[in-house]
């Protein structure tokens, strides 16, 4: 089969795992009475990012092919997964936080490492077959975000956005990938025997990246644009759904079918994706990053003034801009990781990118978020509401709305690249 099919079908699993109950599992969460922890709940995908992403990433460099170690990851989170779908089945309407809180830990564990690993095999498969991976890669991730689009319709039209059926179709996904992930092209692993000191030795080296000033903002910057990447993800379901409540919304389609009209967001990214070789060659990598950090800034403030009725269109909008806010930052950063690191530690950094985006940034930017919201809303009957006497959701989303704009114009200043034509011209020299 042609590698670029092959890789195809690696990313649209990939992320059609994830695509499961992203958007989705906030509904769920309302609805089982436990609204107030969505912010836990979405936070622990960045403190796993913490460690896991870097540390399998280390794995793949120094001890096991990547391709089985993203294997090992994904039949890992989706036997956790399923036992997460398993214990709300039982339980019913009694869902102890603990108990599934500890399940999906574990589960998204082992899943986070996955987006890196995936990457690493893609561009590794992509540079064995001799093709440029800059101008072959964003067509076949493409489809990755058409898996995440397919599996949130999935959820939507099965009526699995309230249930934790949702969890059970991302484990089931996700063990299938873990069988196909092992017929990826072998990835290479670094035959260095000179480590001399423990941060080689543990396969750390990613981390003197922190010396290059230009890198060490890089992943500052993509540290604060990486707290917004989940706020959307896990309140835009309960957003559209708390207009249940009022009259005048409660047959719209925002409100009945609120997973496919955020999944416009995803289908944006489709478009978004092509882009990107164009966008990074004639602006920069600086500029394509400015273009994300003030789309989030417009996808805040569109939910802001918003809803499911008159303002529907401003909700299109929203999830029009996403392609942007979301795909500019994070595809075009992980090949700008790919072009700036050695071979010897490339699985390892694309490991640290994902540590500070859905590491630190998305850990941090969940649990304000979620203070944020709890502040502004209150959960009532399965719904989560504007809380009497506050702007409710409306005061909420502006107050994220101003702060990707503040994060915006800071690195617009500090933030110093020398555009070149080509992507692949030498980004290695210093600043």
């Amino acid at each position: 089969m042609n590698i670029k099919i092959r890789l195809t079908i690696l990313n649209f699993m990939e992320f059609a795992v994830w695509g499961a109950y992203l958007t989705s599992m906030g509904g769920f969460l309302a609805s089982a009475g436990l609204g107030a922890f969505i912010g836990y709940f979405y936070s622990v995908q960045g403190f796993v990012s913490l460690i896991m992403p870097a540390l399998m990433g280390m794995v793949a460099d120094r001890w096991i092919q990547a391709q089985k170690v993203l294997s090992i990851c994904h039949l890992l989170a989706g036997i956790m997964m399923i036992s997460a779908s398993a214990y709300c089945m039982e339980v019913s309407n009694k869902v102890e936080f603990s108990v599934l809180f500890g399940l999906y830990a574990a589960s998204v564990a082992f899943f986070m490492p996955t987006i890196a690993l995936t990457n690493s095999v893609s561009y590794n498969a992509l540079d064995k077959a001799g093709l440029d991976a800059v101008k072959t890669f964003p067509p076949i991730r493409v489809f990755g975000t058409v898996g995440f689009i397919v599996s949130m319709w999935i959820v939507d039209l099965s009526g699995w956005q309230t249930t934790s059926m949702q969890f059970m179709w991302s484990g089931v996904l996700s063990i299938v990938l873990a069988v196909y992930a092992l017929s990826m092209p072998k990835c290479a692993i670094s035959t260095k025997k000179e480590s001399k000191n423990p941060i080689q030795a543990l396969g750390l080296e990613a981390f003197s990246l922190f010396r290059n000033y230009r890198m060490a903002l890089f992943f500052i910057f993509s540290m604060l644009l990486g707290c917004c990447l989940q706020i959307t993800n896990g309140y835009a379901g309960p957003f559209l759904q708390s207009f249940g409540i009022n009259e005048e919304y409660q047959n719209t389609f925002g409100v009945e079918h609120s997973n496919i009209l955020i999944s416009l967001s995803q289908i944006s990214e489709t478009l978004c994706i092509l882009l990107i070789p164009f966008c990074l060659s004639r602006f920069g990598i600086k500029k394509v990053m400015l273009m994300s950090m003030f789309a989030w800034a417009l996808r805040f403030g569109f939910f802001a003034l918003g809803n499911p009725g008159s303002g529907v269109w401003l909700l299109v909008l929203s999830m029009i801009v996403y392609g942007i806010a979301f795909d500019f930052f994070n595809i075009s950063g992980s090949l700008f990781v790919d072009k700036e690191t050695d071979i010897s530690i490339r699985n390892s950094a694309q490991g640290l990118f994902m540590m500070m985006t859905n590491g630190f940034g998305a850990s941090l930017g969940m649990l304000v978020a979620g203070w944020v919201m709890n502040m502004y809303t209150e959960n009532m009957n399965g719904l989560m509401i504007d809380k009497p006497g506050t702007g409710g959701w409306q005061e909420a989303w502006t107050v994220f709305a101003v702060y990707a704009f503040v994060v915006a114009i800071v690195f617009a200043i500090m933030f110093r690249y020398k555009h070149t034509s080509e992507i692949s011209c030498d980004l290695k020299s210093n600043s």
